[in-house]
């Protein structure tokens, strides 16, 4: 079984981001400038945010964290999304979902200038990836695609099983999947919640790409010999000897996977590090969009 390392592959293509950062710098450019809109005081997605901070910063990015409480209203965060699509000086921006229950997620994303839209989840950006048009990929498929790639993970005529359907990972990746392109070309089906008979359809499965957030669900009895298996899904779960009280997991069970896949990701180290370098990866096309 061949480990699919997401950490090592992100370091490398940070460091290509940043010779190219230090080139534009040289010509006396001001740095590629990524913002972050938090609301609230979620642990996870205050972690999340501040890796990404802190990941801008290595690669020579101007990085701006905008956080307010969880009571503002969708009026006012739409005000901030209004000022950031004026300013000149932001290259892209995020905004860190959920969003508090009050706050219309889907009209937020809608506000956001798709040319500043580096999480790649405006209908205009997701509108032109489904018709294979360059436009800002969303970031975890990006990285997903990027890692079979890397790995020369063969796609092509293989069946591929996506579980779960989510806009953010599941459904843009089984398009990018099957789309002609190097690490497509394949037959995708994508499972959910309603999908009856899952176990038989992943014993079919060549490759099987998992992000329905459900700790260990994909198990070893669940697959076939020689698997390709990318585990897309982060979990906490209770680990008392652990100075934080819990750990972090995948949605697949990587022990019993481990002994039939031909190759596997980690939970940490495998997708996770990918999403963030092919967010900084979008900054940077959109800042040279701006030149």
């Amino acid at each position: 079984m061949i480990l699919i390392d997401g950490k090592q592959t992100a370091a490398h293509l940070k460091e290509k981001i940043r010779s190219e950062v230090d080139q534009f710098l040289l010509k006396g450019l001001r740095p590629p400038h990524l913002v972050a809109v938090l609301v609230g005081e979620d642990p996870a997605s205050l972690a999340y945010v501040k890796s990404k901070e802190r990941q801008s910063q290595k690669v020579g990015f101007k990085s701006t964290l905008l956080h307010y409480d969880d009571d503002i209203s969708e009026a006012d965060l739409l005000k901030i999304i209004n000022q950031l699509n004026r300013d000149d000086a932001v290259d892209g921006y995020i905004v860190q979902l959920p969003l508090p229950a009050h706050i219309d997620a889907q009209k937020i994303i809608m506000a956001v200038d798709p040319q500043k839209d580096v999480d790649g989840f405006h209908p205009m950006n997701l509108g032109k990836m489904l018709a294979n048009l360059p436009t800002f990929l969303p970031a975890t498929p990006y990285g997903i695609l990027e890692l079979i790639k890397q790995y020369n993970l063969p796609t092509e005529g293989k069946n591929v099983l996506i579980i779960g359907r989510s806009l953010i990972v599941g459904r843009p990746l089984s398009i990018l999947l099957s789309q002609k392109r190097q690490g497509g070309n394949a037959t995708v089906t994508v499972a959910h919640s309603k999908t009856r008979n899952l176990k038989d359809l992943c014993l079919q499965a060549d490759i099987i790409i998992t992000a329905l957030g459900k700790a260990n669900f994909l198990t070893g009895d669940m697959v076939k010999e020689g698997v390709i298996v990318i585990d897309a899904g982060i979990n906490e779960i209770a680990a008392p000897e652990k100075k934080r009280g819990y750990k972090l997991v995948g949605d697949v069970d990587f022990e019993s996977i481990s002994r039939k896949a031909s190759y596997l990701t980690p939970v940490p180290g495998g997708v996770g590090p990918m999403t963030i370098a092919m967010l900084l990866q979008n900054t940077l096309k959109a800042y040279k969009q701006r030149l």
